[in-house]
């Protein structure tokens, strides 16, 4: 087998292990490649998932028993009550919360959780009153449920944070293959080294007829130089073995269906497993309905309707939340107020024509960060036209940085978006939802960024999709209109609270979805 590491030195007529050696990879003894399956191995989050519930769970019955112990707390528990976190517990396996998955998980786990301990709550109240007199089952059931699912939700919480440690420190995550070192395949390199708290590693491609070097984007290229890439012969089990792999992502190659069929056989009769990118994959949301038809599998799309009633509801609770909002933070908004007075003097708000819903204009507010600029300076137009040579989109300081002491806090604790409260209040924004932008740089990015006109089918946000996967400033404008559009596309109000928990976390946990 041939590595073509990029940035590396051919291997040519060198033996499997050379090309082993040569990718930085060091030898296993017999013994070791005999050690540890790849399958088992990719289990273990599944068991501690399992066993972190177990404990919880145990914990709670001591909790009701250690009540029911203490006279002064007048707390009757029955046996009912104990034989609860039983039941909880094949609650939640049935709801499928020790299945092998991919990437982090706690917050999409939650629902679950709460849903499978309050199905079994029901259930043990039901059997209750079907099979004795209990005119207590439903409160003793409900103080169950409570302390039961709270430290479920504690337990499971902080396993996810630790697990995100392992994984940002190199010790935790699974070593991964990427099938096909094309556009695609690069993507997928690109953004699991980006973002380890994913828990996939990348350590290799294989692919038989990679994309030149000359064909990918050079920033691309050094990330990735590290990586090399395999063929797909006869010695790829030994590839696997050698480097530990867990799992394999099957991207775009150039390789025949009948090759990429037969690789991703040979992998999981290794114990790999493996997932595969769909050829419209950026028509691929997340509510999608699998079936069988006439023997083949197909995915069914339904379109998203993001004019519908559940949009409009949406809309009717971001104008009351941001009310009240402005009515809980209102001192803050007057200290911010007060200091930016102090410090650039009047205007307060900054205002910025943005385009919103449908493309129509409205202006954003913000409080005022920067001193007027001097006349002569039209630095800001170099930085934008630099910023569309290369793809970034343009934002933070553009030109010369003429912020204040006081701009500065602001910009850098979030306090100076606050007054887009107002905009949400009017009905231009929503409280989650893409980011607007600015009026006279639209025409240009929907000429030039595919599927950005598409961003406009919903309100834009004070906070995003995009935004809390450090998609802001000067990112790159593509990646930013693409999670924009996974947003559109798989709204739901679950979706916009683990935005909002995650836009929290930012400053202190960034990433822990």
């Amino acid at each position: 087998m041939e590595s073509h590491a990029a940035n590396m030195p051919a291997v040519d007529g060198a033996t499997h292990q050379g090309a082993l050696d040569a990718a930085g990879i060091a030898h296993s003894t017999p013994a070791q490649l005999r050690t540890g399956h790849p399958t088992r191995r990719a289990s273990r989050v599944a068991e501690w998932d399992l066993l972190v519930d177990v404990s919880m769970l145990a914990l709670a019955a001591l909790g009701l028993l250690a009540g029911d112990a203490i006279p002064a707390l007048s707390v009757d528990i029955s046996p009912w009550s104990i034989a609860f976190p039983v039941v909880a517990l094949i609650s939640l396996a049935l709801f499928g919360l020790y299945r092998v998955r991919l990437g982090a998980r706690y917050l999409d786990d939650l629902p679950r959780i709460i849903a499978a301990t309050a199905v079994a709550a029901m259930a043990v109240t039901f059997a209750q009153v079907l099979f004795v007199e209990a005119p207590d089952a439903a409160p003793e059931m409900l103080r169950a449920w409570v302390l039961a699912t709270g430290l479920l939700v504690a337990g499971r919480g902080g396993m996810a944070l630790a697990e995100r440690r392992a994984r940002i420190h190199g010790t935790g995550g699974s070593p991964t293959l990427i099938i096909g070192a094309g556009r695609v395949g690069r993507l997928i390199a690109k953004r699991l080294i980006d973002k380890p708290a994913v828990g996939l590693r990348p350590l290799a491609f294989v692919d038989d007829d990679p994309l030149p070097e000359a064909d990918l984007d050079p920033d691309e290229v050094q990330q990735q130089s590290e990586l090399p890439i395999f063929d797909t012969g006869p010695e790829l089990g030994t590839v696997v073995r050698e480097m530990g792999i867990d799992h394999a992502i099957l991207g775009f190659s150039s390789s025949s269906h009948e090759t990429q069929l037969d690789l991703a056989r040979r992998l999981t009769d290794l114990g790999v497993t493996v997932s595969v990118v769909p050829r419209l994959f950026e028509a691929m949301p997340d509510r999608i309905v699998p079936q069988r038809m006439v023997g083949l599998p197909l995915f069914s799309i339904f379109p998203s309707a993001p004019r519908g009633w559940r949009m409009s509801v949406k809309y009717a609770l971001d104008r009351m939340l941001a009310l009240l909002a402005l009515l809980v933070l209102s001192p803050l908004l007057i200290v911010s107020a007060i200091a930016t007075l102090i410090s650039v003097g009047r205007p307060l708000f900054y205002r910025q024509e943005r385009i919103g819903l449908g493309g129509r204009e409205f202006q954003m507010l913000k409080f005022r960060t920067m001193r007027v600029p001097k006349p002569a300076d039209d630095s800001g137009g170099e930085v934008i036209d630099a910023a569309f040579q290369s793809g970034l989109a343009p934002g933070g300081v553009e030109g010369d940085d003429r912020r204040t002491r006081v701009g500065s806090l602001l910009r850098r604790t979030g306090l100076d978006e606050l007054p887009q409260l107002f905009n949400v209040a009017r009905g231009e924004m929503s409280i989650v939802g893409p980011r607007p932008e600015r009026e006279e740089l639209v025409p240009w990015f929907e000429r030039e960024v595919y599927r950005y006109r598409e961003r406009h089918r919903m309100k834009p946000g004070i906070t995003g999709w995009a935004q809390v996967h450090g998609l802001r400033g000067k990112t790159s404008l593509a990646d930013r209109v693409e999670w924009d559009n996974y947003y559109i596309e798989n709204w739901s109000p679950w979706l916009d609270f683990k935005i909002l928990v995650l836009t929290l976390a930012a400053p202190f946990q960034p990433d822990i979805e």
